[in-house]
């Protein structure tokens, strides 16, 4: 891996999502920064594995974000192993592909319960501890959501997965507002279409080469092109980037 450009030496960082795709890249990316990292997922055998691959400064915590008492129980391991937490990438989601008309009360549900619900009470949690911890005084606080290009986008088949994440940006500002004299940063990072084993099934069918080719420059956008966007709102250089949102898609919602 390439040295990071910007250092998160002496973070803390807890990340959901960690079993897999973009969260245990970042994971990885996000240690060689310099950050102790805390990995939450509900596949704890993945973090376990990605935990002993990164070494000392990572710690697998079991965690069920649609749970609040989970949420707590993994902020709790992290500050007993670490100290707490200043740095928060809420990025677990899921996706119910289907048309508005099919897609069953259940299945919206777990979207929203996931994807937004989950991604509130993340924030909030990492929030309490940092301004009980002196965020206001260290303006250290750090909080990075993952939403999506499909929330300035419409398709076929992801509008409840669309809309959550169109919450999601719109939360990273309401929070932004809120904690902006508490010394916490939240911020939001809307990744285009990457390749990751969520979705390549998709993409090595027919349907998804013809979506490949619709994009003006007809190619996935690499997961390691999250990285300095990423480093970015969770180190100290964006100390006056606050309420943002950034689409890292190489132009696949133009």
């Amino acid at each position: 891996m390439e040295t990071p450009r910007y250092a998160l030496a002496g973070r803390i960082a807890l990340i959901t999502g960690a079993s897999s795709g973009i969260g245990a890249h970042l994971a990885q990316v996000f240690a060689a920064a310099g950050a102790k990292v805390v990995l939450g997922a509900r596949r704890v055998d993945r973090i376990a594995a990605l935990a002993e691959q990164i070494g000392a400064s990572a710690l697998p915590v079991a965690l069920d974000v649609t749970d609040e008492a989970s949420i707590i129980a993994a902020y709790d391991a992290a500050e007993a192993h670490f100290g707490t937490v200043d740095t928060v990438l809420a990025n677990a989601g899921i996706a119910e592909a289907g048309r508005a008309i099919d897609l069953t009360a259940d299945q919206v549900r777990r979207v929203i319960d996931t994807n937004f619900t989950a991604v509130y009470l993340t924030a909030r949690e990492g929030a309490r501890r940092m301004i009980t911890a002196g965020s206001k005084a260290t303006g250290r606080g750090r909080i990075v959501l993952t939403g999506s290009i499909t929330a300035e986008m419409t398709g076929q088949g992801d509008s409840a997965y669309a809309a959550s994440k169109a919450a999601v940006v719109h939360l990273g500002r309401q929070l932004a507002r809120e904690w902006a004299r508490q010394g916490i940063n939240v911020n939001t990072v809307q990744p285009g279409y990457i390749l990751t084993e969520i979705d390549a099934d998709w993409f090595a069918t027919e349907g998804g080469q013809q979506q490949v080719a619709g994009w003006p420059r007809r190619r996935l956008t690499p997961i390691t092109a999250l990285d300095d966007p990423m480093l970015f709102f969770a180190s100290d250089a964006s100390a006056y980037v606050t309420g943002a949102h950034i689409s890292v898609d190489d132009g696949q919602s133009l």
